[in-house]
Order: C-alpha cells, then structure tokens, then sequence
C-alpha cells in the first residue's frame, strides 16, 4: 500500500492515513500493524518520529489519536473552538509520555534530543499529540484545505495560496484530464 501523502505537517499526515482509494472506497493506513509500519517507515525517512516498532503499537489508540486530532483540525481551521473531549484526549496523550530535552556528547559537540518519560507503548501517542499541539496552536492552521479532487479527503498545509490539490501529479491531474474532456466532449 502506498502512502497518500507525506511531507504534511505531521498531525496532518496522520489524519490523511484515513483516504479514499482510487474507486471512492476508504483506506484506513492505521488496520494493521503491515500498513501502519509502512507510514511510520516513511515518516521516520522524512526524520519526524522516532523509530517506533509496529509490532508494539496500539492500533486502537493511534485511530481514536487520528479522529480526535481530525475533530480538533476541523473546527480550529475554521476560526472555532475544538471539542472539548477531543482536547482532553490530547492532553491525555501528552500527558501519558511527557517530553524532555537530554543532552549528550556527540565527540565533537554537545546533542539535544527529545526523550519521553513514563510508559514506552504511550510515546509514539505522545509525539503524535505534540504534533497536533503544534498545528493547532500555530496561525497557520486556518490555511489548512481539503483537496478538491473528486473523491479525495487528504487536508493539506498550502505553501503557495493557489493550491488546491494535495498532489498535482495525482487529484490535480484528474482535473484537468476532466475539464479537457468536459471542454472538447460537446
């Protein structure tokens, strides 16, 4: 399975694991551990998210993480206040694994990474949630657009105002294929 795309802001991405296939029917990236690997294996490429074994997620909590993020992205890129259960399911997250900075000697310098302390199984949950506070507190999530592709669900971050697809190789090339042949049909 391929991922839908990538290289959204990572609350984003995860929402977007939640697509429509080519025909119209929903692919959930998130049912098993294989296709779950498979978009933390390409996030974990993009250097987002630490090396999380799919072997140890919890699949259950990852898609309710996903809805509560998509119900606060919705509501707060509209200018409204997000559900308050939503919120308390972040924080609940953040919560779970708290973050801190650890210094380390490199040879050459001095490193900071993020750690998490509680329980392991909580951190992926934990990062994802920062993610989604991130997002949600940034001015920017009011630019946040659903693709206007036919049958297309992706939300994506525009870079430029003029975008209106989450990929033009992809949703914006079945456009215009779509208007040439509405245009040269009659």
């Amino acid at each position: 399975m391929t991922i839908p795309l990538a290289g959204e802001p990572l609350a984003l991405d995860l929402v977007n694991t939640l697509a429509n296939g080519p025909d119209g029917e929903v692919l959930d990236l998130l049912t098993s551990p294989k296709t779950a690997a498979t978009w933390l294996d390409a996030q974990h490429a993009l250097g987002r998210l630490t090396d999380a074994r799919a072997g140890d997620l919890d699949l259950v909590a990852l898609r309710q993480l996903r809805s509560h993020i998509a119900e606060c992205v919705e509501r707060v890129r509209q200018g409204a206040a997000p559900p308050p259960q939503a919120l308390a399911a972040l924080n609940a997250a953040l919560h779970a694994a708290p973050a801190y900075l650890r210094m380390s000697w490199s040879g050459t310098a001095v490193t900071i990474t993020v750690a998490r302390s509680g329980d392991p199984r909580h951190d992926l949950c934990a990062e994802l949630a920062h993610a989604a506070a991130e997002l949600l507190s940034d001015p920017a999530i009011t630019r946040v657009r659903t693709c206007e592709g036919a049958r297309c669900r992706l939300l994506f971050l525009p870079a430029h105002p003029k975008r209106r697809w989450c990929s033009p190789s992809a949703c914006g090339n079945r456009a215009r294929v779509a208007r040439h042949y509405q245009k040269h049909r009659s």
